[in-house]
This record gives C-alpha cells, sequence and structure tokens, in this order.
C-alpha cells in the first residue's frame, strides 16, 4: 500500500481580489459610505491552504494572478500568507469583489466577471502539476474558468493522472466537477446543491428525511471512492464504497460569516486523515466544528485553534 501523501497543494482557478466594506445599512437604490474597509485575497484553495498550515501540515497555494488586481493580490499574499506560494502570472485580470456587511442585514458580496487563464498560464500549471513529488497530493478548489477550452488540455490531462495515481481530491462545481467525477478520486467533498445538480436529484425541504439513502445509490455506480455532501448548518453525509452512509451533525453556533467554511472543513478533514491517520469519518467527525467555529467567526480560518 502507497504511503498516504502529507504535502499538499492547493490549486484555484479563480482567485478573487475582495474588498470588503462595513456599513452602518445599505438600502437598496441608495448611496451608502463605509464605514471602514479591508481587502485579503479570496480563493477556496487559498482558504484550504491557510488552515492546513495554521493545523501543522506543509502547503502551497498555487493560483493565477494578472493584472493591476493581480499585482495587488501578489504582493498582499507575499506579504500575508504564512504557507508556501506558487503564483502563475497571466494576462487575465484577477477577478475583483466586494463583501458588504451592515447590521441586521444578511452578508452580500458582489463578484466581478470570471476570467479565464491565457494558454501560456495553463500549460505552465500543467507542468508544475506533472513535476510535483509522488509525495504531495492536490486540492482542486473551486471554480476553473475556461476547463473546457482547448487550451486547458494538458492542465486536465495532468490532473487525470493525479486522479489515478490516488493523489487528487476535489471541491469544485460545473465542468470540472462533471468530468473528474467520472475518474477514481479518493474524495470528493461538494455541497447539496452541486451534488443535486450533478446527480439530478431534488433538494429536500428543511425537515423531510436526509438524502443518504439518495446519494448512496447515485454514488455507487460512480469511481469516486468518498464522496463528503454538506449542506449548511444542517448534517453532513459521508458516503463510502462498501460502506453505509453516515449523517454527522454540525454544533449549532452564532452565524457571524460563514463564508469559507467548507474549505476550513476540507483543509481539517485532510489533515486529520493524512496526519493523524484517522479514517473519513473520524476525520469529518472532528473537521466539523472547526467549520462551525469558522462560522462563527468574521475572517476565514482566523478563529483560535487548540495548538495556537
Amino acid at each position: 500500500m502507497k504511503p498516504a501523501p502529507r504535502r499538499l497543494l492547493t490549486l484555484t482557478g479563480n482567485p478573487l481580489a475582495e474588498y470588503t466594506g462595513d456599513y452602518p445599512a445599505w438600502p437598496a437604490g441608495g448611496t451608502a459610505r463605509a464605514r471602514y474597509q479591508s481587502f485579503q485575497v479570496g480563493g477556496k484553495g487559498l482558504n484550504v491552504a491557510k488552515l492546513y498550515h495554521r493545523l501543522g501540515g506543509t502547503v502551497t497555494a498555487a493560483t493565477f494572478v494578472g493584472g493591476l488586481e493581480g499585482e495587488i493580490c501578489r504582493a498582499w499574499l507575499q506579504d500575508h500568507a504564512a504557507y508556501a506560494l506558487h503564483l502563475i502570472p497571466t494576462t487575465t485580470p484577477t477577478r475583483l469583489g466586494w463583501v458588504v456587511r451592515a447590521p441586521d442585514q444578511a452578508e452580500t458580496t458582489f463578484l466581478g466577471p470570471d476570467g479565464a487563464p491565457d494558454p501560456d498560464a495553463l500549460a505552465a500549471c500543467a507542468d508544475f502539476l506533472r513535476a510535483l513529488p509522488a509525495d504531495t497530493a492536490v486540492a482542486l478548489c473551486g471554480s476553473f474558468p475556461g476547463w473546457t477550452d482547448p487550451a486547458a488540455a494538458p492542465l486536465r490531462a495532468a490532473l487525470h493522472q493525479l486522479a489515478h495515481d490516488g493523489r487528487l481530491v476535489i471541491d469544485t462545481y460545473g465542468a470540472p466537477l462533471a468530468e473528474l467525477t467520472a475518474l477514481p478520486l479518493p474524495l470528493v467533498k461538494i455541497n447539496r446543491t452541486e451534488f443535486a445538480a450533478l446527480s439530478g436529484t431534488t433538494i429536500r425541504p428543511d425537515g423531510e428525511a436526509d438524502s443518504s439513502e439518495e446519494l448512496a445509490a447515485w454514488a455507487a455506480d460512480h469511481p469516486v471512492l468518498t464522496w463528503i455532501v454538506t449542506d449548511g448548518p444542517r448534517p453532513t453525509l459521508i458516503w463510502q464504497r462498501e460502506q453505509s452512509p453516515v449523517s454527522l451533525p454540525s454544533p449549532p453556533v452564532p452565524v457571524v460569516s460563514p463564508t469559507g467554511s467548507g474549505d476550513v472543513l476540507l483543509a481539517a478533514l485532510l489533515y486529520f486523515h493524512w496526519y493523524d491517520d484517522l479514517p473519513w469519518a473520524e476525520a469529518l467527525r472532528r473537521a466539523i466544528p472547526l467549520a462551525a467555529a469558522n462560522t462563527a467567526s468574521a475572517g476565514i480560518a482566523d478563529f483560535p485553534l487548540a495548538n495556537d
């Protein structure tokens, strides 16, 4: 049996230059002036890398940076990221976003248009993936603009090879999700809405029976070894081949900002599985409280840890 990988590379195909403004209120159709603003670089793989590193894991975050916003992101990451970085230049400008927070109003995020990395950037990423050491696993996180473009074929081929080597886990959606779940991935983490879209199943209203049997029936016909399906504050389902599905509850917490909680879950899950040698279900049981703690925190992966 091959040893479990401990080194992790996260791949974010659609990073975000993310500004956050705090407002006393923001009425639609009016002008709102922020009391303060902040900046960070967003992206699911970057969030995963942050917590994986904080837990003690060895991780590199790979992503694309382009244009003026990309240079701002590069400088911010070099100043703030404690984990290793592999920043791939692209002529496509990095996506811009604005998070709006106000008392007694739901947090709202406005995103700029997605932009696919240019062909040279995609080729460079493919070369980088092919050169990774054998003890490194890859987590493909978030959306990936341009996935079906011919220029992305070498990158997709590199990820296919990692999947067949048992070294690719994914938390993605759209075209990458549909393509990669036809491969023998060791793990797919997905939310309930994305699973419903992928499988053609119906999301059940709150209060109805969970979807564990529905998940098991559909997953059994696909080569993925382990599925984890999140559903916000509701229980998380885990299905593993030749095992019955298990539903694990999340502890109730005050919701401050749910942004990034799924990424925290994935990072903790991988860390507890690979570093503490826990089975997937037990690793998930330990990861869920950390995701809940993130929901109760204003930042992403900023909440206190036992090893702090």
